[in-house]
């Protein structure tokens, strides 16, 4: 049964998901989309309704732990260069969700807009970064918002406030949403001064984390006024190794992929994780990725 017929985007069936994924973890996507614009995801909306399909939404993989076992969805990735647009006005950035973070930040560096140097080096999209209100050293993408739009699951589109979205600490409540884009709003600045802050920002990832081997970045959320990775360090738990995976000697928080790990693994490494801060100091560290099992 081709249920896909019709559709102008890209089509695969039975697609490893370790392609897709930083860290190289995950069965089969039963059916992975890239759909060419708004009205082909509409479309594919539409169909995966008609056939009782569910529908995930992945961008560049870099939070998410796919589960060994295969996948029964259709996995949704905005690829397209309809989703990747950008457009420039005054103070402002309207983004596409398919875009690279690292592009977004390039080009607010080109027309001299200052706010997202923090994102440098963080290797995900933006529509990634929206739902997980990504940030760092206590700048957050919804710091710039001004507002979203979005395509919720039965393919209406609207476009939604700031005021209107429960941004919080790596969380959004855009789950129910299909990010489409975002409008930005920054600040003018010397070029050369938003160059020299992207550069820090680059050179201090490079020095604090790990990136020597597959990974997907922090796996827990900071608890409040505390940093997951040092309570992690301080259980002794760097170098702790399950099958394949294994805490980093350099970040605590981030689990590489050393040795062809399972998600079976990691989700091991991460419940020793769990039991050891809660014994020690009886706080309950909560997941930073999505897992999808």
């Amino acid at each position: 049964m081709n249920w896909w017929k019709g559709l102008k985007g890209k089509v695969s069936s039975n697609e490893p998901l370790n392609k897709h994924t930083t860290l190289k973890i995950g069965g089969r996507a039963e059916f992975f989309v890239e759909p060419k614009d708004i009205n082909d995801l509409k479309s594919l909306i539409t169909l995966a309704k008609r056939y009782n399909m569910s529908i995930l939404v992945i961008g560049a993989g870099s939070n998410i732990l796919a589960g060994d076992k295969d996948i029964k969805a259709v996995i949704v990735r905005l690829n397209s260069s309809s989703f990747k647009k950008i457009i420039y006005r005054r103070n402002c950035l309207e983004a596409g969700s398919g875009l690279m973070l690292w592009q977004l930040v390039m080009v607010a560096k080109r027309h001299g807009l200052s706010g997202l140097e923090f994102l440098a080096g963080i290797p995900g999209t933006v529509g990634g970064a929206l739902a997980m209100n990504a940030g760092a050293w206590g700048r957050n993408i919804s710091d710039m918002v001004e507002d979203i739009k979005v395509m919720d699951y039965g393919g209406n589109i609207k476009t939604l406030t700031k005021k209107q979205i429960r941004f919080g600490y790596r969380r959004s409540g855009l789950a129910k949403y299909i990010i489409l884009s975002v409008h930005l709003k920054l600040v003018k600045k010397n070029k050369k001064e938003i160059n020299g802050s992207i550069k820090r920002y680059l050179e201090y990832r490079r020095n604090t984390q790990d990136t020597s081997l597959p990974n997907a970045g922090c796996i827990f959320k900071n608890p409040r006024l505390k940093s997951a990775g040092r309570l992690i360090d301080l259980c002794g738990l760097k170098g702790k190794k399950i099958g394949g995976a294994l805490v980093s000697r350099r970040h605590a928080n981030f689990i590489l992929n050393q040795d062809n790990a399972k998600a079976e693994d990691v989700l091991k490494l991460m419940d020793l994780i769990k039991k050891r801060v809660r014994s020690r100091f009886r706080v309950a560290l909560q997941p930073e990725i999505k897992i999808w099992s």
